[in-house]
């Protein structure tokens, strides 16, 4: 159950921060939608019937939202009509997206509406809600991000507990310099595509509460 922190975590983050999302947000998906629209005929072209991927996750306080993403996996289904591994139905050209965050631009609708941010924790499952220790759950007391402290510092290639330990870390040192820096980061980590999947994996291995 969400707990509120006790003190503020500054006022950046109190006042400024939303209304750069949203500013930002806004002119990128401007600037962006001939290239959204174009990777979206290209998905159809490559064989995804559906170009979106819209999963529930958890926000803000713990307040659920609806994530918005490019698919990088057909539906593809084996003969019993069960889906067959990510492996399998992860296309070239959704491991190209995927490398370069593409998959990630839909999300700049969420940073509009107010249910994410351009820099904070990534947005995670409902089920893990349960498994989070009461310092992991402090990655909650700011908006969830398309890309983050943890994503900069080694993305999928860390296991949870890092993960969590940078992301509360984050939570803790918020500022405007901070979040400048990860925007260059981020640009840097997508140029060299690095920390893309763990290894031998072709998605992120889930949380059990303990990894």
């Amino acid at each position: 159950m969400y707990s509120s922190p006790q003190k503020s975590n500054g006022i950046y983050s109190k006042l400024f921060k939303r209304g750069m999302d949203f500013t930002v947000s806004l002119i990128a998906l401007i600037v962006l939608l001939p290239i959204m629209l174009i990777l979206i005929l290209l998905l159809l072209i490559t064989g995804h019937k559906k170009f979106f991927f819209v999963q529930q996750r958890v926000g803000y306080k713990e307040k659920l939202f609806y994530v918005v993403k490019f698919r990088s996996m057909t539906e593809a289904k084996d003969v019993n009509g069960m889906l067959l591994s990510d492996k399998i139905r992860l296309t070239n050209f959704g491991k190209w997206m995927r490398k370069t965050s593409l998959d990630e631009l839909p999300q700049l609708f969420n940073v509009l509406k107010g249910d994410m941010s351009i820099i904070g924790p990534r947005p995670l499952l409902i089920q893990y809600l349960d498994l989070y220790t009461d310092e992991q759950r402090k990655r909650h007391w700011v908006r969830p991000g398309i890309t983050g402290w943890a994503q900069v510092n080694g993305r999928n290639a860390i296991n949870w507990n890092k993960k969590f330990e940078l992301d509360v870390w984050y939570f803790k040192n918020i500022n405007f310099l901070l979040d400048i820096k990860i925007i260059f980061m981020t640009i840097k980590k997508i140029f060299i595509s690095e920390g893309i999947n763990q290894n031998g994996q072709a998605t992120v291995e889930a949380f059990n509460g303990k990894n």
